[in-house]
């Protein structure tokens, strides 16, 4: 390779890599809500669909982020849920326990999905995809103006 080239392709990267980094989604966005019981619901807190992104290395105002889903695990539970904003005011809650043979699911670019066998479901946990026949558990959420209460029958 000519020096040229060489030098313009460290260019691209310099430049790509940490834009392709701010736009990717990465573990980073995982996040465990804290909850608390209440009776046979679980309370969540909708401002834990939002947090403050620091304004970085070129000053300005922190920018707040929303969420578009949490995790809700305790040590009753041995599968999370997955709490998914659907609109303002609009929740869904799915169990992450596959229904094919019982794989913890991944949640990532609007569907649940299981790592072992390829099973897919949307986010109010409808089959997309096999080879899982079965929907996912779900529960019946309710709201008020500060909580999100998940209805565990």
């Amino acid at each position: 390779m000519e020096r040229k080239a060489f030098i313009k392709k460290c260019c691209y990267a310099a430049i790509g890599i940490p834009i392709l980094a701010t736009t990717l989604p990465s573990c980073g966005a995982i996040y465990y809500a804290t909850i608390t019981k209440d009776a046979n619901r679980l309370v969540v807190k909708k401002s834990e669909f939002w947090y403050l992104k620091p304004a970085g290395r070129t000053g300005g105002k922190d920018k707040k982020v929303n969420r578009s889903f949490v995790l809700i695990k305790n040590d009753n539970m041995e599968f999370p849920i997955c709490l998914y904003k659907m609109d303002i005011d609009m929740y869904s809650a799915s169990l992450l326990y596959c229904t094919h043979r019982g794989c913890e699911l991944n949640v990532g670019g609007g569907i649940y999905s299981c790592p072992c066998h390829g099973s897919e479901f949307s986010v109010t946990g409808k089959v997309l995809e096999g080879p899982a026949i079965k929907d996912l558990k779900t529960f019946k959420t309710e709201i008020d103006n500060e909580n999100i209460y998940i209805l565990q029958a």
